[in-house]
């Protein structure tokens, strides 16, 4: 049933309702934001160029940073590995003359989720 208010209420009563909705965007869109990095972690494992296996098994999310409507999640090679990312990515020169191809599987993954997390905040919100 709706809650009746008085027009001096209003502006009080709206704000409270703004304030509602935004604190449930900011919980929607943070859970959102750490599922894709999770999500991403485990793509690029699985398609990460595998010599070893230590570099594709070497990746990792965390939250770096959160407040109450704000959080930010790197996803990052781990065990010294990140050094390889740049290299495996961009391809690099080899030390007697020539070029290693590049073996793009960093930027696929991040265009694919960030698809992702737009379609997922549209169907949350």
């Amino acid at each position: 049933m709706a809650k009746r208010i008085k027009i001096d209420g209003l502006a009080d009563a709206v704000t409270d309702a703004l304030n509602e909705y935004s604190g449930y965007v900011a919980a929607e869109t943070k859970e959102i934001i750490r599922n894709a990095g999770k999500t991403a972690a485990k793509e690029l494992r699985r398609t990460s160029p595998k010599d070893t296996g230590e570099y594709a098994k070497s990746w990792k999310s965390k939250a770096t940073s959160e407040t109450a409507r704000t959080i930010h999640v790197s996803v990052y090679a781990d065990h010294h590995q990140y050094s390889l990312t740049h290299l495996l990515e961009n391809g690099h020169a080899k030390r007697g003359g020539g070029r290693v191809a590049a073996i793009p599987h960093i930027e696929p993954v991040n265009d694919e989720i960030l698809d992702q997390i737009e379609k997922e905040i549209d169907r949350a919100l």
